[in-house]
């Protein structure tokens, strides 16, 4: 059997039970495990930046707010643009491959930024290129889960995409609650002088970008030799009827809702809690509690993958946009404080956003599925999770622009809330109601 036989199932049907049971199962179970730990090391890549950048004046590069959040936003940036390359690219070259070669290049921006956050004569442009380069991890999300969405059965869309992308979220919370308790170990290189408020110490700001490069390699070697291609091939013009859909485009303003929510408050969140309470003496470190947000937001997608399957994506997608509206205008009585005793409020909002994006995530991911046909489904799910991806991106700049002319985030919630009611009535409509063109 030659080496590319080996790597393509000639056979493939996994919503037939038999069929299932005896060949598919193994296949796509193990599949998922490496895909999924790849996924967690992409999004560990990509939003590294995010627990970095609060600590760049700190160790005396001269950037300003403006600055800071558009360094913040250009993993975003990167990630959606990407993701919509990567769309395209599992019916073309196959899982193997594409999960291989993607994860190997998360070394790039790894190992880019370990070496200029050593260096204190690195420049503000080579920052915001390796800021870009770190959205290589965001962008593998759409090649990843289209890849996952063939490989099981209808009945268990949205229990597996739900694990892949639950679990793969973590990687959010993995980079924003491991860098902070590795900058004080002396691991490769020279440590940095770190000065704020509460004092001055020695951190090795390196270790946030360099402990990722071994498990990069491990899981690039992983997915090369233990997963396979499944007999489903399109080119790209094929690959284009999608567009044609009007689904794909609601699909997509719904994942903008939720998953658009999660990343975009996941990259700001640090930045946010710093200039907003930070300010005030004894105020919170934005790294204590910054990954609490994205671990709620992933452990719920996890969860609610298996209850989307039971009770259908759409009533699950109602809940999460009703959640996301009444936070979003509940956080407005504490975006704008006086002083600390509004903390806790802030907190609990900002969790609950978190919270109701995480189950829409899983809700919409079995939505699309249900919608449209496998290699359809496949397209729009890597077309809706690449332009949600530019969250990071928008929550970045358009919270920098606010605070900067207001001085708080409010306007920013209000406008959110509004996103939230539209999208709100689009899935009832579409969706839910009786007599909805599409029940799912």
């Amino acid at each position: 059997m030659t080496p590319v036989e080996r790597d393509h199932l000639q056979t493939w049907q996994p919503n037939e039970p038999e069929f299932w049971e005896n060949t598919a199962k193994p296949i796509a179970w193990k599949t998922l495990w490496i895909t999924t730990f790849c996924l967690i090391l992409s999004f560990s890549t990509w939003f590294m930046v995010s627990a970095i950048v609060v600590k760049l004046t700190g160790i005396g590069l001269q950037f300003d707010k403006s600055q800071l959040f558009w360094l913040n936003a250009m993993p975003g940036l990167a990630a959606g643009t990407l993701r919509i390359v990567h769309t395209f690219l599992i019916p073309i070259f196959g899982t193997r491959k594409v999960v291989a070669v993607s994860t190997l290049l998360l070394a790039i921006p790894a190992v880019g930024w370990g070496i200029a956050v050593a260096n204190p004569g690195t420049s503000y442009g080579t920052f915001m290129l390796l800021a870009f380069l770190a959205g290589l991890g965001g962008g593998n999300f759409s090649s990843f889960m289209p890849s996952t969405s063939l490989f099981f059965p209808k009945k268990l869309q949205g229990t597996a995409l739900g694990i892949q992308a639950g679990i793969g979220n973590f990687g959010v919370s993995v980079a924003q609650f491991l860098i902070p308790a590795l900058l004080g170990v002396a691991m490769v290189g020279s440590s940095q002088t770190f000065s704020d408020p509460k004092g001055t110490k020695e951190i090795y700001l390196q270790n946030a970008a360099f402990i990722w490069v071994p498990f990069v390699v491990l899981g690039a070697v992983a997915a090369w030799f233990g997963l396979k291609r499944v007999p489903v091939a399109a080119n790209f013009r094929e690959q284009l009827d999608i567009f044609k859909d009007k689904h794909t485009w609601l699909m997509t303003s719904l994942y903008i809702m939720t998953f658009g929510s999660f990343s975009g408050f996941a990259a700001v969140f640090p930045l946010l809690i710093k200039e907003t309470y930070g300010k005030f003496p004894g105020g919170p470190d934005p790294l204590k509690y910054a990954f609490l947000g994205p671990l709620v937001g992933a452990s719920i997608r996890v969860v609610f993958g298996p209850v989307a399957d039971k009770l259908g994506g759409a009533k699950v997608t109602m809940l999460s946009g009703i959640g996301l509206l009444l936070c979003a205008l509940g956080i407005t009585q504490y975006s704008h404080p006086t002083d600390l005793s509004t903390w806790g409020g802030f907190l609990w909002c900002m969790l609950g956003l978190f919270l109701f994006s995480g189950i829409g995530n899983a809700s919409t991911f079995k939505q699309m599925p249900m919608i449209f046909p496998p290699r359809q489904a496949g397209g729009v799910i890597g077309w809706t999770a690449a332009i949600a991806a530019y969250g990071p991106f928008l929550f970045s700049v358009a919270f920098g622009a606010i605070i900067a002319r207001t001085g708080s985030g409010t306007a920013f919630f209000y406008g959110a809330a509004v996103f939230y009611a539209a999208n709100l009535f689009i899935n009832w409509w579409f969706y839910t109601r009786r007599g909805a063109e599409k029940p799912c």
